[in-house]
């Protein structure tokens, strides 16, 4: 039987295990596999983003045919065009949609009455940054459209407000008291008034001057058996205010979000904990005031958290982590920019767990303090990992990268940007002669001074070049294979997202042969100045599914290069370039042709591509192309960066 042949519901099966840029491309096949794959986008949470151009007018057409669900549209104004976006998605888009995001649009209130009140599906409304539509006070103040709005709204479940400097207690009541099935909401950012009684003991809530915490509270009690998740980030809640808000009777969060609420304390922390025991997520990232003690109490009450952010919390060592054993359920840990910390309760706490750990993503970025022998016994008991971040933890080698190229072969995103000692020898998962280790360690420790000057570094033999000299990967076979050879990183066969930004040491010798993956979406290499023509043609020809790529300040890439590899990267969307101060217009021209489905493109701070040329190759682009380009300090800024 034939493909083509095959059920509808037989070919969406098969087509839900593509990743999403495969389904694209298996939707050009025929009409049937284009349905099918269009029911396996809709059956998923994917945001269409529109952008306010004319050209977007078309697309929003198109898109009703596929009775798409979410969308997001930013930065709308109160221009024609934005007015027409907003009249073609209310009449095509409207009547299917369940997510509408306005992130930082400002609307007037007629044109965001006329799309909201087209929407009578929505389930999430995300106005973040709106700040026009609230400036005025008068949202949703006329009793015809307040009515239609309780009608459109009645099965809102997640409302955003972050952001919004102008909104009051009377615009978030009127808001609010619209969406009866409120489960999910955001004030991160907003100007709440915790500490003073603006209304001195009453009730009447109303004032259009200031959103009060009183209010707030008020408003979960109304709504505490619905209310699941709360986001306060970037505001100053006390511990008093936090004391009243989770003992408010019947109230079960879920989600609590309090980044950089740089007030909180630990008391305030100990006291959700003690009343709000069944949180599944909670994120305190850049809470700068909480130590050891918080962290101890989150261990030991929050026994069914699957996601924990604790970012940016100066104050914490190891030792807050000793019951960390106890999330039997944890999921996904940050400790990110903690800088006291060594892991060293991680290693110990994941490595005693009876059966293999849930988690599955970790970021431990810019952990100076990490060595390798503790990434070793991190990636042998988290096998099940899929994001690992290692981001700027400038002590780890090629022994960290080996023993995660041996151990967490279900790797989907590895980040070791600024990992400066990884080298060649690490990625290929060969052991470094020892000749080379102690030549690296001298090189690092800089000359040796004694009287007879007899090792000043003048006179060091020069470094062993694998590209040159490949016989050394054999001769080291030959010597004892199994002790020398490691896992080289393209053991990682499910990895999406790679990044070696600032790896200086690596060059083609590893680059070209280890970075051939697939399912290889987003690569970063910038500031590997290392790598030429030869690593970008590699990578080109095995890295198909390519989207994003950045390639800033790696100078010794030539227009040659980008020729060969442009016909390879017909999925690109987003290519940096910034500081290639070798490519020319060809570049330009080799990437017009071939990446026609470029949505971003920076040649910043290339010398040798003027403005001239910048315009030349917009003006060649379609007219329905939404491609945008960055090109600041063009034609020959004098702009370096040292590492």
């Amino acid at each position: 039987m034939e493909a083509c042949e095959l059920p509808m519901e037989i070919i969406t099966y098969i087509l839900s295990f593509l990743p999403i840029a495969d389904r694209k491309e298996a939707s050009l096949v025929n009409q049937t596999w284009y349905f099918a794959a269009q029911d396996t986008l809709r059956q998923e949470s994917i945001f269409y983003n529109i952008p306010a151009t004319s050209a977007s007018l078309r697309t929003i057409q198109n898109l009703s045919r596929r009775h798409v669900c979410n969308v997001r549209m930013t930065s709308l104004d109160g221009s024609t065009t934005s007015r027409d976006i907003i009249k073609f998605v209310a009449s095509f888009l409207g009547p299917h949609l369940r997510s509408l995001c306005l992130h930082g649009s400002s609307l007037t209130e007629a044109n965001f009455s006329e799309l909201l009140l087209a929407c009578p599906c929505l389930t999430a409304l995300d106005l973040s940054g709106c700040n026009s539509l609230f400036m005025s006070g008068t949202l949703l103040s006329k009793e015809e459209t307040f009515l239609q709005a309780q009608e459109t709204l009645i099965n809102l479940q997640e409302l955003n407000l972050s952001g919004v400097r102008y909104l009051s207690d009377l615009t978030f009541n009127r808001l609010t008291s619209c969406c009866p099935s409120l489960a999910k909401l955001s004030l991160a950012r907003c100007h709440i008034t915790f500490e003073v009684d603006t209304y001195y003991g009453s009730s009447n809530y109303n004032s259009s001057a200031l959103l009060s915490f009183r209010n707030l509270l008020h408003f979960v009690r109304e709504r505490a058996s619905t209310m699941k998740a709360l986001n306060l980030s970037g505001t100053s809640i006390s511990s008093q205010a936090m004391k009243s808000l989770v003992q408010v009777e019947n109230l079960c969060l879920q989600e609590m979000v309090l980044q950089a609420c740089r007030d909180l304390t630990n008391e305030a922390v100990s006291i959700l904990c003690q009343h709000q025991p069944h949180l599944t997520v909670l994120d305190l990232s850049g809470c700068s005031e909480l130590s050891d003690r918080a962290v101890l109490v989150i261990t030991s009450r929050l026994l069914s958290l699957q996601h924990l952010c604790l970012g940016k919390l100066p104050r914490v060592t190891d030792a807050g982590f000793q019951g960390i054993s106890h999330l039997k359920q944890l999921q996904s840990l940050d400790v990110s920019e903690c800088s006291l910390m060594r892991c060293s309760e991680l290693v110990r706490a994941f490595g005693t767990v009876k059966g293999q750990p849930k988690l599955v993503s970790l970021n431990v970025a810019f952990c100076s303090l990490l060595r390798d022998n503790l990434v070793l016994s991190l990636a042998e008991s988290l096998k099940s990992l899929r994001v690992l971040d290692l981001s700027s933890c400038v002590s780890i080698t090629n022994r960290s990268i080996q023993a995660i190229a041996s151990h967490l072969l279900l790797l989907r995103v590895l980040r070791l940007a600024w990992c400066k000692e990884l080298t060649d020898w690490g990625l290929l998962g060969v052991e470094e002669p020892r000749e080379e280790r102690e030549r690296a360690r001298e090189k690092d420790a800089g000359p040796k001074f004694s009287r007879n000057f007899g090792n000043m570094g003048f006179f060091q033999p020069p470094p062993q070049d694998l590209e040159q000299d490949t016989q050394i990967l054999i001769d080291i076979g030959k010597q004892d294979a199994q002790q020398k050879h490691k896992a080289s990183l393209n053991a990682l066969t499910r990895l999406q997202e790679l990044d070696l930004t600032a790896c200086t040491k690596l060059t083609d010798a590893s680059i070209a042969k280890v970075i051939g993956f697939p399912e290889l979406q987003r690569l970063s290499l910038s500031l590997v100045t290392n790598i030429t023509d030869t690593s970008l043609t590699a990578i080109a020809q095995n890295c198909r599914s390519l989207e994003h790529l950045t390639l800033s300040h790696c100078t010794n890439l030539t227009d040659k290069g980008f020729m060969e590899a442009a016909g390879s990267l017909h999925r690109l969307q987003h290519l940096i370039l910034s500081g290639c101060n070798q490519l020319t217009p060809r570049t330009l021209k080799a990437i017009g042709q071939e990446c026609q489905q470029l949505k971003s493109l920076d040649v910043s701070m290339c010398s040798k591509i003027s403005m001239t040329d910048v315009e030349h190759f917009q003006s060649q682009l379609p007219l329905q192309s939404q491609t945008s380009i960055q090109s600041r300090f063009v034609g020959g800024a004098d702009l370096s960066i040292t590492l």
